[in-house]
């Protein structure tokens, strides 16, 4: 039976116009509200998360301060919601990058919210997926930290994800690691084509990036994200020619009669933190 502690306080609901599809259970509905998971999809439902803040910053992009932790001010609304996103997905993308500012980090429900790791593992198991996400690193390069516990735990499935080059350069610095599987896209990293193959070769049907605003921008531009998990948090965090401060999207620049384009699904509250989920069309 499921008996999520919760953040603290329900979500407050604002404005939900949220799809049918696989609901959440009530237990969970009490905490965040409604969000059903779209059915009869040909590819993965992929869907992203990125807290800002309400210039649009997603790091402080400082040694020690490069995640989005100190955006949203480590709120722990926000991080309950990273729980149960992670424990909905099959699969999660990340960048390579992530394995050596967050070397010690396996990317899971209790791992960013361990209050409720029986509340996410209970979910996992009615939802019908295994105890553990398959962990989808993307690298351009193939530069992998093959320290990290992504790389090191045999109960951690993963997969690298490169173009041809990269995954050479990839399978030397890994090794023989038994949960570790390769997959090239071709001669360079193609988005598209990776999504593909979670699909068809791991069976992911719902699929979460984490990965940073590069990624975002070129999941974007091959037309592969569903959905946009989205907190903005109070804060202003400014950037300078010293202090660069990266954006929700970047790498890519789209034109401006032909951009991305969202639905607004929802809004939910918590203080003066803002949740908003919407759904590209």
């Amino acid at each position: 039976m499921l008996a999520p502690h919760g953040p603290g306080s329900p979500f407050e609901c604002l404005f939900n116009d949220a799809d049918e599809g696989l609901p959440l259970p009530a237990e969970l509905q009490a905490v965040y509200g409604r969000w059903p998971l779209p059915r009869g999809k040909t590819r993965p439902y992929t869907y992203v998360n990125f807290v800002t803040s309400r210039d649009g910053r997603v790091s402080f992009n400082e040694p020690g301060k490069s995640s989005g932790g100190p955006i949203s001010g480590d709120n722990r609304h926000d991080r309950w919601l990273m729980g149960l996103l992670r424990t909905r997905a099959d699969a999660v993308l990340i960048g390579a990058s992530a394995l050596a500012y967050a070397p010690r980090q396996t990317w899971s429900g209790a791992g960013i919210f361990p209050d409720d790791a029986a509340t996410w593992a209970i979910l996992r198991q009615m939802e019908g997926r295994a105890p553990v996400a398959l962990h989808v690193i993307a690298t351009r390069s193939g530069t992998i930290r093959p320290q990290s516990p992504v790389i090191q735990d045999p109960g951690v499935p993963a997969v690298v994800v490169s173009g041809d080059e990269g995954i050479q350069r990839a399978r030397e610095q890994v090794g023989a690691a038994p949960n570790v599987a390769f997959r090239s896209t071709g001669v360079r990293l193609d988005f598209h084509s990776l999504i593909q193959q979670l699909g068809s070769d791991f069976g992911v049907k719902t699929l979460l990036s984490e990965a940073g605003p590069h990624v975002y921008g070129a999941l974007l531009e091959a037309g592969a994200v569903d959905d946009e998990f989205l907190t903005l948090s109070p804060i202003v965090a400014g950037s300078s020619a010293g202090h660069w401060r990266p954006g929700l999207v970047e790498g890519v620049a789209f034109p401006p009669d032909r951009p991305p384009r969202s639905r607004l699904l929802a809004v939910f509250r918590a203080g003066d933190h803002l949740f908003l989920h919407s759904r590209y069309t």
